[in-house]
């Protein structure tokens, strides 16, 4: 059985694995059809990824088919041949996080793909409480749920009402994915990056309005909202630079959501945050109710991702071409590798 392994920084390699196991009671086996390559990803191959674990099978964004369910397995409406998403948490259920309906930041959390190995592999076995069954989805859009999602929880975590002003700070596919949360909100939006080449796709497709980043960034937020600074910054960059100067950016009383995560260490200014009274939040992966929030948006289409989808490869392309995606290839904004 094939799988793309990323070996450590730098080096990745297609690989022969064995036939995975039969599935345990609670357990289902899948073929796995599309793979979302997510920034975690690319700055895995790069080496600035703080979490990941060399080796490892990279892969977290899955649309899989069901191919055998372990005999408990069926008692969750489950079925052989239906077509899936995959929460790729891999989360205790014991600590007091999980007690708590806080999964997503479980304190032994492994994430596939991340922690163990993930879905760039024909076949593999999963805890079967993980699938969602979305037949009535193709598999781009299965396979970019948990993209979605993560948005989808940044802006739970913001608590976005229509009378919110927001910028969102790195647009990338995180970033795109908290912009079309925000938009179901009702706020106001802005989007700012470096990139041209990403505002303007940004602008393309209808997701918020520019805003060029410069020396006066706070100048450009203010005349964008009329005067006011933003009331909510969403921090998609994973720049500690970005991140730490972010406060600036936000009006007082504001909220300022940390979606994307650095290894280096992170020093506000006080006065600032003080004087403002901010609320500082991180937002890490995401829950079922994000999810299924998604499905809801994605059935409705109020919200499709596909159009951002601008690279395509199979198996064996991706280990040629996930060192051009990581060093930033022309045009990339989302890229998929197609399994099935």
């Amino acid at each position: 059985m094939r799988a793309l392994s990323l070996q450590q920084p730098g080096t990745v390699v297609t690989v022969d694995l064995p036939e995975p196991r039969s599935p345990a009671p609670d357990e289902a086996l899948v073929r796995v059809r599309s793979v979302g390559m997510c920034g975690t990803d690319l700055h895995a191959f790069l080496g600035d990824q703080p979490m990941i674990e060399y080796p490892v099978v990279l892969g977290h964004e899955l649309a899989v088919e069901v191919l055998e369910l372990g005999a408990a397995a069926y008692g969750l409406g489950l079925a052989v041949g239906d077509r899936c998403t995959v929460i790729p948490y891999l989360a205790c259920g014991e600590c007091g996080a999980c007690r708590r309906g806080r999964s997503n930041c479980c304190e032994r959390l492994a994430v596939l793909g991340v922690h163990v190995d993930g879905g760039l592999r024909e076949r593999f076995v999963l805890p079967a409480r993980l699938l969602l069954c979305a037949n009535d989805l193709d598999d781009d859009r299965l396979a970019l749920t948990e993209m979605l999602a993560i948005g989808t929880h940044a802006v739970a975590r913001a608590d976005l009402d229509r009378a919110d002003t927001v910028a969102v700070v790195g647009l990338g596919p995180i970033g795109l994915g908290a912009l079309a949360a925000a938009a179901r909100s009702g706020a106001a939006l802005v989007g700012v990056d470096l990139s041209p080449e990403r505002s303007a796709f940004m602008a393309a497709m209808g997701l918020a309005t520019p805003v060029r980043p410069g020396a006066d960034l706070a100048g450009s937020l203010r005349d964008a909202f009329g005067g006011e600074l933003p009331t909510v910054v969403f921090d998609a960059t994973g720049s500690a630079a970005s991140m730490r100067t972010a406060p600036d950016l936000i009006a007082p009383g504001g909220r300022l959501v940390l979606i994307g995560h650095t290894r280096h260490q992170l020093a506000f200014e006080n006065p600032v945050i003080h004087r403002k009274e901010l609320t500082i939040l991180a937002s890490r992966n995401a829950t079922r109710g994000d999810f299924e929030e998604v499905l809801t948006a994605l059935r409705a289409g109020t919200t499709d991702p596909r159009p951002w989808i601008t690279h395509r490869t199979d198996l064996h392309g991706a280990a040629r071409e996930l060192p051009l995606w990581a060093r930033g290839a022309s045009g990339l904004v989302k890229a998929l590798v197609e399994l099935a």
